[in-house]
């Protein structure tokens, strides 16, 4: 299946396996559509450390790649405790634990609806 692009659902869905497989706590994706114009879906997840949020955002983005997706824009860094990765039609945010709960993206596009929970 390498190289065959997804559709925006299925490779948002694929974000969230990635994340699941990388021990990821808290995936949730949103399907913001109705609510925004900016995406179409939102993956947020946590990662306990830097190196784990390193590694979940590494391997969504090698994952995704091989799907045919490209990163259009990297945003923070591990070390910040929040790093976005832009696939135009989908958004992955992976943060820390404190960075998590002081953004609280699930409140603030608590409009969106939720295709994914994994805790």
């Amino acid at each position: 299946m390498e190289g065959v692009l997804l559709d925006t659902e299925q490779l948002a869905k694929a974000a969230v396996d990635v994340a699941s497989d990388k021990k990821a706590s808290d995936v949730i994706l949103l399907d913001i559509r109705n609510v925004s114009i900016i995406a179409d879906y939102f993956v947020i997840c946590s990662g306990q450390n830097t190196r784990q949020i390193q590694a979940i955002a590494d391997a969504i983005d090698e994952e995704l790649g091989k799907q045919g997706a490209n990163v259009l824009h990297r945003e923070g860094g591990a070390e910040t405790g929040w790093l976005l990765l832009d696939f135009g039609d989908v958004i992955v945010h992976i943060f820390g634990p404190k960075e998590r709960e002081y953004y609280r993206l699930e409140r603030l596009w608590s409009e969106a609806k939720t295709v994914v929970y994994l805790q």
